[in-house]
């Protein structure tokens, strides 16, 4: 990326420079992903520096959250004043953060649960399927689809239909979450889970954990990158965007 702001670039030039195919720029144009390019006298697409810039925050954010969120994001970006911009990237950061934090806190439970598998559980620490969807980020709805297909076990009262989720069955749809919102599909989560009950093993659902560990670190990082390409982006704008 060595040409000047000024430069007039052909749709090839852009293409090589970004990674992408011709087709592939020219598409991401039409879905507002990079501002839309000028046409010469001559009907031919006119590109400058911006629009590369564009092109490699488009593709850092689709590493970071996947590329049918980062094309619905793009636009929005690049219309709305900078600071709502700024506020869309931190929701990001603060979103891979959250999914972080109840990776962590899966993985203290695993611990909890081998650790205190003898103990008692003390029934002020028990929840409700509202309290334990609203502590993992989900819907009720999921619990109940989870429990259906064997992977948490909650407690019911004789003769009651509600559920009660003490500490092993809290910790269970805590390794469902975190997992599932890594794009984890049932059959292997449900593996990991039955070893937990029949043999007390953790390894592999801390090896389960622990990969997801690392895609969030990966795509924190990229969403780092795809930010600081955003920057250099948004400010070049001109001064009527800058401010709401």
């Amino acid at each position: 990326m060595q040409n000047p702001q000024g430069t007039i670039l052909t749709t090839v030039e852009v293409a090589r420079d970004a990674g992408y195919s011709t087709q592939q720029v020219r598409d991401l144009e039409r879905m507002g992903v990079i501002p839309p390019a000028a046409r010469g006298s001559n009907g031919y697409r006119r590109y400058h520096h911006a629009h590369i810039i564009a092109l490699h925050a488009y593709r850092a954010l689709a590493s970071a959250i996947g590329p049918v969120q980062a094309r619905r994001l793009m636009p929005m970006l690049l219309s709305c004043p900078i600071d709502e911009a700024a506020e869309h990237v931190d929701e990001l950061h603060a979103g891979i953060a959250r999914d972080r934090a109840r990776v962590r806190e899966a993985l203290r439970g695993l611990d909890a649960v081998v650790a205190d598998g003898a103990r008692v559980f003390e029934e002020r620490d028990a929840m409700t399927i509202s309290e334990l969807a609203e502590a993992l980020g989900v819907r009720s709805s999921a619990l109940r689809h989870w429990e259906s297909e064997g992977l948490i076990e909650p407690d019911r009262a004789d003769g009651s239909r509600a559920r009660t989720y003490r500490a092993r069955a809290i910790t269970e749809a805590r390794v469902v979450a975190a997992l599932r919102a890594g794009g984890y599909p049932l059959p292997p989560i449900a593996r990991v889970l039955e070893q937990l009950r029949t043999h007390g093993l953790t390894s592999d659902a801390r090896d389960l954990l622990h990969r997801r560990l690392s895609d969030l670190t990966r795509r924190s990082l990229a969403l780092l990158d795809g930010s600081g390409h955003l920057h250099r982006l948004l400010v070049s704008l001109s001064p009527e965007r800058r401010s709401a």
